[in-house]
């Protein structure tokens, strides 16, 4: 008797979902999350800097934002933003200018030459400790769990796949905005990881070292539709599912006697680069 093939989107779905956060319920989940991984844990902000508990910035403004959410437990999990530009100008308006566009090599990639409406960033992708891998192994921000003695067999196999998931939410806001690219700073050994999946972020530019050593890299969406596997394209179709029908009357329900983060674990990781 042969084994019923494995699907990763319909394990991912029976686990976690993406929500939008459309509310202002659910984008304070967003921030306290992000105070809990980037404030606390990695501290690559300080903390005095966000006395109410929220890691927000002033690209927040004109961003949207994705939820993972662990179903079994209730939990938020992480959360994943996509930042807009704001206006046509091609003056900087994403922190990868900001922060790094000293890196970015204008014969790859030069952004004042492209429509500023057609590419966004992808950007503070941040998962909850315990979702992570265990003290020692993983202590990133994007770090995913692959040992979590707590969960089924079946769950497990889905945890090394929550960063993956994250990214692909942020890839689907970024197609059901009709935009054909996506800037991100990420970790050189991460890009390389995304490429066994067919996500192939094109490099463009210098590593520097920028909360760890990081670099500029950019997909379009016509690389993402072309290489990507197939497995992943139908995890990036449910995803894209789950924000789209997420509807605002949905997740209101949310309020904040509701709202659930995954604690921290006794033990918090050093700082060390993502």
């Amino acid at each position: 008797m042969r084994d019923t093939p494995f699907s990763l989107a319909s394990a991912f779905e029976q686990f976690f979902e993406i929500l939008p956060a459309n509310t202002d319920a659910l984008r304070d989940v967003v921030y306290r999350i992000r105070y809990q991984v980037y404030c606390e844990e990695m501290q690559f902000e300080a903390k005095q800097d966000h006395p109410d508990g929220r890691e927000i910035d002033d690209f927040d403004a004109h961003s949207v934002h994705g939820l993972l959410r662990h179903r079994p437990s209730g939990e938020f999990a992480g959360c994943v933003r996509l930042v807009l530009n704001h206006s046509r100008s091609q003056e900087p308006q994403l922190p990868l200018e900001r922060y790094c566009g000293q890196s970015l090599d204008p014969q790859i990639l030069d952004l004042t030459r492209i429509d500023r409406r057609s590419f966004g960033e992808i950007s503070r992708l941040a998962i909850v400790s315990r979702f992570r891998r265990r003290p020692g192994e993983a202590q990133t921000p994007h770090g995913v769990a692959d040992d979590a003695a707590s969960l089924e067999p079946s769950e497990r196999r889905i945890f090394p796949h929550i960063a993956l998931g994250l990214y692909l939410a942020a890839a689907a806001m970024s197609l059901q905005r009709g935009m054909s690219m996506v800037v991100v700073m990420m970790e050189p050994r991460l890009a390389r990881h995304m490429r066994y999946f067919g996500i192939n972020f094109v490099k463009a530019g210098d590593v520097i070292d920028h909360h760890g050593m990081r670099g500029p890299f950019y997909i379009t969406k016509e690389s993402l539709h072309r290489d990507i596997r197939p497995e992943i394209h139908e995890l990036l179709s449910m995803v894209g599912r789950q924000l789209t029908d997420a509807t605002p009357a949905k997740t209101s329900s949310s309020d904040r006697a509701s709202v659930r983060i995954a604690p921290q674990p006794s033990r918090i990781p050093s700082r060390q680069a993502i």
